[in-house]
């Protein structure tokens, strides 16, 4: 069997390796339940450790991770700690689907938690559906994924939701010639088509829409094709790597030009000054400034692990984990998959402090409808 890289976050350290042994073992007996311990819960999620989108992946790791270490300090769960274990998928697809299956055939968790990638998750939500596991807070807002799935569970509001908002300032501002950068996937493309028909309802026409690739490699032609197109403000619907090299380019060869993306084309990106004056959308607070609840708590949670760097993609990750975590109390002290989705389809108005997340009783179960409008500033940070 391939090897596979596990990150395994416990109470208060990250190790790095597969499953215990006796977990494993434990969970794979027939009739108990997967991912269930006397000692523990295991909880597993594919993410890209490696790759373009690999602050993705750390983000997951260090805010989840600051979440559950909070959360076992505390006595856990009905007295078991929470294990969260991190398979490394390099923001492929492909990967993710022997992930998952792997997860599922060797029954090693109770639930999955924020999986990342538009196009990695529609390649595992059959796999997951069908085995009728949880999966809590997908790391996408795609709304191809957001259908009558029962086993999926949509914290952060939707792509569509963010574009829509965008383009719509963009043009309210009197903004001619709107160009539009995608990234050249499953994720971009659905995006680039939800810009095109708010551009088209509004009468405006963009100046370019051109497709980046995934690693970024065609990054001098667009930008290029950006220079002859001379538009007013770039929409760029990318994600990941690629997307910082955009943005310094844009600055550096269009000087002037107004740049625009959502919370995803800057996560887990560390922002220079290129991207100052850039207008983002988030889904979540501000993790800089504790003006809520639910701010002061990842920032207390995230500085006991020695963490002192915050970000929107690790606060996304805590609160995933939080509305995990209060999926299984609600399920009660003998979880099992079907109990815990049943708790977490009943979740009404669970307010982490300042952020609300409230299921309907049918789905498609999207928690949270939370979108902010901002500028980034000189050192990089989300200004408001």
């Amino acid at each position: 069997m391939q090897r596979r890289r596990f990150v395994s976050l416990a109470c208060q350290t990250a190790i790095v390796g597969a499953w215990p042994a006796w977990a494993l073992q434990a969970s794979a007996q027939e009739g108990t339940t997967p991912g269930l311990t006397d000692q523990a819960i295991h909880i597993a999620s594919s993410v890209p450790l490696t790759g373009t989108l690999v602050g993705f992946g750390q983000a997951v790791q260090k805010g989840a991770g600051a979440a559950f270490a909070e959360i076992n300090a505390q006595g856990g769960i009905y007295g078991r700690q929470i294990r969260l274990h991190l398979v490394d998928d390099g923001y492929d697809p492909e990967r993710s689907v022997a992930n998952i299956k792997n997860i599922l055939q060797e029954r090693k968790a109770l639930a999955l938690l924020s999986c990342v990638g538009t196009p990695n998750n529609t390649a595992i939500t059959p796999l997951i559906e069908a085995a009728g596991i949880p999966h809590v807070a997908p790391i996408t807002g795609a709304a191809s994924l957001r259908k009558a799935q029962q086993s999926v569970f949509h914290v952060r509001a939707g792509y569509s939701e963010e574009v829509i908002s965008l383009v719509q300032r963009l043009v309210g501002m009197g903004l001619k010639g709107i160009a539009v950068v995608y990234l050249d996937n499953g994720y971009g493309r659905e995006l680039q088509g939800v810009a095109a028909a708010e551009l088209q309802r509004l009468e405006a026409t963009p100046a370019a829409e051109l497709a980046l690739e995934v690693k970024g490699d065609n990054a001098n032609a667009v930008l290029q094709a950006l220079k002859q197109a001379r538009p007013s403000a770039v929409l760029l619907l990318t994600a990941g790597t690629s997307s910082l090299g955009m943005i310094q380019g844009i600055k550096q060869q269009l000087p002037g030009v107004l740049m625009a993306g959502l919370s995803s084309t800057i996560q887990g990106l560390k922002l220079d000054d290129a991207a100052s004056g850039m207008a983002v959308t988030t889904i979540v607070p501000d993790p800089n400034r504790g003006k809520n609840g639910v701010v002061r708590s990842y920032q207390a949670a995230m500085k006991a692990l020695g963490e002192q760097e915050f970000s929107q993609g690790s606060l996304e990750a805590y609160i995933n984990a939080h509305v995990l975590a209060y999926g299984l109390r609600l399920a009660g002290k003998e979880p099992t998959p079907a109990r815990v989705r049943a708790a977490l389809s009943s979740i009404r108005n669970f307010d982490l402090g300042g952020f609300v997340v409230s299921y309907g009783a049918t789905p498609p179960f999207i928690g949270s409808r939370f979108i902010e409008l901002g500028i980034i500033g000189r050192n990089g940070r989300f200004v408001g």
